[in-house]
């Protein structure tokens, strides 16, 4: 029961962000609310993480080098194309490269279960883009959206430390040293984090209930484009370089969904509501496309062939 409460969370962040968009004054309340429920989140993802997550990187050097590799250039690039493309103005643009800044979505893990693919790459990658996008994030935004917007970078870094890395690596050892307290919470995490990500996306409907009919449209395609193309890269890529479907489909799916409750808090502190936007779309569509691919390869058992880059 839990576990379908926690897949149907596109629909409850659609619920939620409707009823902010038809009533937004109790959300716009909570506006400051974003960042410590994003911090939570992260602590959250820390308590469900073990040392030994971050010494797996030693047995998947090379899947996760090319993963991490592939998350940190193509979402980016991608994300700037895309805003010139569709001529964004400059708030919605490092909104944009914000998304394709940021580590790897939270929601990956339980995708990749789901979609047969390798959980332990994907717990490894997840922890492993979250530590480095601590750095990358600021300095992608910084580099990318810094010619249409100023970038307050050491600002952005002093904030990730304090929201992404603390709670996560504050999470590891409140598993390391009481594991046993952590097992019991391990079933209602998941649910926790969904709660909290739901009621940041809702909050940001609410701020920008007024001028979504205008941007949101154009905005919600960039979203569907920057999501699938990362996807698609990260699939396609990683068969070329000759990786198992196991690891093809990990990678794609680390790639494709991004920690988009962490660009959204990040918009919100250092630029505007609108540029909070794109990452409040992709939170709800990528659970949306990554659950459809997760059921379509559910039903096709990955047929393995020998991993020459897995060791």
């Amino acid at each position: 029961m839990l576990g379908i409460v926690i897949r149907l969370f596109p629909l409850w962040a659609v619920l939620l962000s409707g009823y902010a968009y038809v009533q937004p004054a109790f959300f716009v309340e909570l506006k400051t609310a974003i960042v410590p429920l994003l911090t939570f989140v992260m602590l959250t993802m820390g308590l469900t993480l073990k040392t030994t997550d971050f010494l797996a990187v030693v047995q998947n050097k090379r899947a996760v080098s090319v993963g991490v590799l592939l998350q940190f250039t193509v979402m980016p690039l991608v994300a700037i194309v895309l805003s010139l493309a569709l001529g964004f103005n400059p708030e919605q643009t490092v909104g944009m490269v914000l998304v394709g800044s940021v580590a790897g979505g939270t929601a990956s893990n339980v995708i990749c279960y789901l979609a047969k693919g390798d959980v332990a790459l994907s717990i490894t990658m997840t922890a492993m883009s979250t530590l480095l996008g601590v750095f990358l994030t600021p300095l992608l935004t910084g580099s990318l959206a810094g010619l249409s917007v100023e970038v307050p970078m050491m600002a952005m870094l002093s904030s990730l430390v304090k929201m992404v890395l603390l709670p996560v690596l504050g999470g590891v050892l409140i598993n390391h040293f009481a594991a046993g307290f952590t097992c019991r919470l391990v079933p209602v995490l998941p649910l926790l984090s969904v709660v909290a990500i739901v009621i940041i996306i809702a909050i940001v409907v609410a701020l920008n209930a007024d001028s979504l009919t205008q941007i949101g449209p154009v905005i919600a395609l960039a979203v569907v484009l920057h999501n699938g193309i990362g996807l698609a890269a990260g699939y396609f890529s990683c068969r070329l370089l000759g990786f198992s479907e196991t690891v093809c489909r990990t990678i794609a799916i680390e790639v494709g969904l991004q920690n988009s409750g962490l660009a959204t808090a990040l918009a919100m502190k250092f630029f505007s509501p609108v540029a909070a936007i794109p990452g409040t779309l992709f939170s709800i569509w990528h659970n949306i496309s990554g659950s459809m691919l997760a059921a379509y390869w559910s039903k096709k058992a990955p047929a393995e062939s020998v991993d020459p880059l897995a060791s």
